[in-house]
């Protein structure tokens, strides 16, 4: 079956009169990359509608949806020191909500059990009761809530964003339906993250937190990945995989300190397919987030797309041993977990 796909150039609409690193460019090079490779011709486009304000009602509170509406259509200004909103945002921002939405409804009903979500504006900083850091509505965490509604027992969101999701995790930190899992530069931007934050209540445990400090590359991630993320899903069981998909780890990003390889990205989203293949019946969709280096930003999003479109994706390589700075903190994720997790009682490979 085809990759479902949203990408359009209403998601164009959204756009700062100044310079500012989330800009239409970033579309634009991801729909070429996609169309040099001929993948975009292999997938279904979904077409867009706007979000209704009862899916965004499960995430979001109703004050600050009758707020926005009130004030972004046909406006511009900023909503935070870093989150700009101009005449087509708002539409922009009901589209993306929407698109992760359809997506993820046409995983469960089978029609596309991957999908692919590039749109604008990216979500995982809004918090139920504001918008932040780029972030007007969160896409994925709307989502999940839909997934949730639908009748799915069990969703997990996997961010490997550069930036920790504080929306996200927000969103479902109580919740032990969803599992949200972070790997993300810390500390830096939002603040949030550390490996300590698991979840309260009912949720403990299903917050799966990987502080990894700058400088870190394949092989920190993939050890994140192999020893702490892959054995918490697997224990987890989701019925469906969402991917909060940012390329700002890439090694030239301006607004980060990782060094991620196109390699790289591409071995995550395999380690995240094969959970998918195994719990999952396939149902993986990824929703854009960060990622500001062009270059990066399009490479990263083909060698995604290739996992979504592959029969069944090759085995992950040989990984490398990894900084000192990373072991401690994959260390520090697992002893916050283990009591909650079994299946992190013990090191990984």
């Amino acid at each position: 079956m085809s990759v479902g796909l949203v990408i359009d150039e209403l998601f164009l609409e959204h756009r700062s009169d100044e310079v500012h690193p989330e800009r239409p460019e970033r579309l634009l090079a991801i729909g070429q990359a996609l169309a040099d490779s001929g993948l975009g011709g292999r997938a279904t486009r979904v077409p867009v509608r706007a979000v209704t304000d009862e899916e965004l009602g499960r995430v979001h509170d109703a004050a600050i949806i009758e707020l926005l509406e009130k004030n972004l259509p046909g406006r511009s200004g900023y909503l935070d020191g870093d989150t700009y909103y101009s005449p087509g945002s708002w539409r922009a921002a009901r589209a993306a909500a929407a698109a992760a939405v359809d997506l993820v409804t046409a995983a469960l009903s089978g029609e596309h059990p991957r999908g692919l979500a590039a749109v604008r504006p990216p979500g995982h900083h809004a918090t139920p009761s504001r918008p932040m850091g780029f972030c007007i509505f969160n896409n994925v965490a709307v989502a999940a809530a839909a997934a949730r509604a639908a009748g799915c027992a069990r969703v997990a969101v996997v961010d490997w964003d550069v930036h920790h999701g504080n929306g996200t995790q927000d969103a479902f930190y109580a919740d032990p339906t969803v599992m949200y899992v972070s790997t993300h530069q810390y500390p830096f931007y939002p603040g949030s993250g550390a490996a300590a934050e698991i979840g309260e209540g009912a949720g403990t445990g299903t917050t799966v937190n990987l502080p990894l400090p700058a400088g870190s590359g394949d092989a920190e991630y993939a050890a994140a990945f192999d020893e702490i993320i892959v054995p918490a899903l697997r224990w987890f069981r989701p019925e469906l995989i969402l991917v909060s998909a940012g390329y700002d780890a890439f090694v030239d990003d301006p607004l980060a300190g990782m060094r991620v390889s196109t390699e790289g990205f591409r071995r995550m989203a395999g380690a995240v397919r094969a959970v998918a293949d195994e719990v999952a019946g396939g149902r993986m969709v990824c929703v854009l987030e960060g990622g500001y280096d062009l270059r990066g930003l399009a490479e990263g999003v083909v060698a995604t797309f290739e996992i979504l479109d592959a029969d069944t994706p090759a085995p992950p390589h040989d990984r490398k041993d990894i900084a000192h700075g990373a072991r401690a903190a994959i260390e520090a994720a697992r002893r916050a977990l283990s009591p909650h997790i079994p299946a992190l009682a013990q090191p990984g490979v």
